[in-house]
């Protein structure tokens, strides 16, 4: 009640509005000149707490993250003190933005099977990448970004920006990903939809070399390729929709840190609330093979 008399007192006055409200303008009065609380005053703490947190993590947290982080750095609050003070002072996560098609199939490229049958699932790293293409708008024109993810930690392992959307676009992208990895066992399985770029002779011909298997969904189909098309989401929603961008280096320079900042710090629930490379790093040191003993 305070607040609606605060908004409304410049025009209609304290009395009159109490009047109608059937309040007592003293009671209003003696809260005004009265000292904040505790709980006020811990409300304003914590609510700088989660605005720079927000900031900090690209507007694109709601009320869950913001609270698994701030429990993270090891700040005692209730999720439900964190959804009101968000509320009441409209900070809001991520809405996704809707996707556009990038890829168009080739009819006469030979198509391989669809080993994943939509079970985007990995029990350890280099099992099993998705990859998809999207598009980053400037000024300037068109970049399209193409991107390999692995599925066990969800990392972006490989990437690349491109004015075009020739196979050299995620060639690279692969080759990134292949670099970053450094050394590939034999049994990666790598998804992605059926477009001409990842059916082309020479993209196929280098997973080979790797001895990995191509596999593609069906044609028209996102959900065959969810995982990836759930990542554009993520990442159109949290970075492109929010940002104009004047030229494509611009935009180059954002994905980059984007990528570092999904990479490295970014809270995913289906990691169980931990970044892509801490999860990694707790797999490697839960399955590191014991030193033999002299």
């Amino acid at each position: 009640m305070t607040g609606f008399i605060d908004e409304h007192r410049g025009r209609f006055g304290v009395e009159p509005i109490c009047r109608v409200l059937d309040a007592c303008s003293s009671s209003y009065y003696a809260r005004k000149s009265r000292p904040p609380c505790r709980r006020a005053l811990e409300d304003e703490r914590l609510l700088e707490r989660i605005c720079v947190l927000h900031r900090a993590n690209y507007r694109a947290y709601g009320s869950r993250r913001v609270w698994k982080q701030l429990r993270r750095e090891g700040v005692a609050i209730g999720r439900c003190r964190v959804e009101r003070l968000m509320r009441e002072h409209g900070i809001s996560g991520l809405r996704r933005a809707k996707r556009w098609k990038t890829t168009t199939p080739d009819p006469i490229a030979e198509r391989p099977a669809d080993l994943v049958e939509r079970r985007f699932c990995a029990s350890r790293p280099n099992e099993l990448w998705v990859a998809d293409i999207t598009y980053v708008r400037s000024f300037e024109g068109m970049s399209y970004f193409a991107f390999c993810l692995d599925v066990h930690s969800r990392r972006i392992v490989g990437w690349q920006l491109a004015s075009h959307l020739r196979t050299d676009l995620v060639l690279d992208a692969l080759e990134m990903a292949i670099w970053q990895r450094k050394r590939l066992e034999p049994g990666l399985v790598h998804h992605s939809d059926r477009g001409s770029q990842y059916t082309s002779i020479r993209y196929t011909d280098r997973l080979a070399e790797l001895c990995a298997t191509p596999s593609v969904g069906s044609v028209g189909d996102a959900y065959d390729n969810a995982l990836a098309e759930s990542f554009v989401s993520t990442f159109k929603g949290e970075l492109v929709a929010r940002r104009r961008f004047r030229s494509r280096d611009e935009a180059e320079l954002a994905v980059v840190e984007w990528i570092g900042w999904y990479n490295h710090r970014r809270l995913h629930s289906a990691l169980g609330d931990v970044p892509p490379s801490e999860y990694e790093e707790i797999y490697h040191r839960d399955n590191r093979e014991p030193t033999p003993s002299n």
